[in-house]
């Protein structure tokens, strides 16, 4: 079996420090030949992002500069209308062929979420879904929702199912997820404070020179 390929979706508007500190854990503790952020044009189930798709990919490309395993894939940027994992995972399945097992990385509120997503029941033909908690926290692994919990009892396995098929597993991965939201770097923006440490510098002089995120009359 080949390597695994990871893919990390989100609006990353703005990208910053625990979306990059999860992206190297999760590389590394998987052994991933590599990671993919996925950046989406339209969310289909949330407001749409402040700064246009090609202002996120380059704030994307910003941030990974020079880190090995670490790229952005645009592929939903160029599809118009809204961003559909399921169409995501059909098309990278065609592309990379039916032996490179892919890995969807999703935070516990979007794995609560799953239900509603498109054809949700079949992201797991396409690839492994890996569910982001912190060490220890099992409040995510029993779902509430019954079609959620059926899913994951058929579905269950373990990261060492990457050396043995491409898709089909869904599995609780520990992350460090650090207390950074992309919403309170807005509003920090937006109130004129500081987002530094928040952010990579490359980021917030991109913010700067473009203009985004102004505080309110600026």
């Amino acid at each position: 079996m080949q390597p695994a390929i990871g893919l990390y979706g989100g609006t990353f508007d703005p990208v910053h420090h625990a979306h990059l500190r999860l992206a190297l854990e999760v590389r590394e503790a998987l052994g991933l030949a590599g990671l993919r952020f996925v950046p989406c044009h339209v969310p289909a189930l949330r407001a749409a992002p402040g700064a246009s798709g090609e202002q996120r990919r380059a704030m994307l490309e910003l941030a990974i500069r020079g880190e090995p395993g670490l790229s952005v894939d645009d592929r939903e940027l160029r599809r118009s209308g809204p961003s559909y994992t399921i169409d995501t995972l059909a098309s990278l399945r065609a592309e990379l062929g039916p032996e490179v097992p892919l890995v969807w990385l999703l935070g516990a509120d979007a794995w609560a979420q799953l239900p509603r997503w498109r054809d949700w029941q079949r992201l797991t033909d396409f690839a492994h879904l890996a569910v982001l908690a912190r060490p220890g926290a099992a409040a995510c692994e029993t779902p509430a929702d019954p079609a959620l919990a059926a899913f994951l009892a058929e579905h269950r396995a373990d990261p060492g199912c990457l050396r043995e098929r491409a898709a089909g597993g869904v599995w609780f991965q520990p992350a460090s997820l650090l207390d950074i939201s992309a919403s309170a770097v807005r509003a920090a923006l937006r109130a004129g404070r500081s987002a530094r440490y928040w952010l990579p510098e490359a980021v917030l002089d991109y913010i700067a020179r473009h203009g985004l995120y102004r505080p309110a009359g600026a």
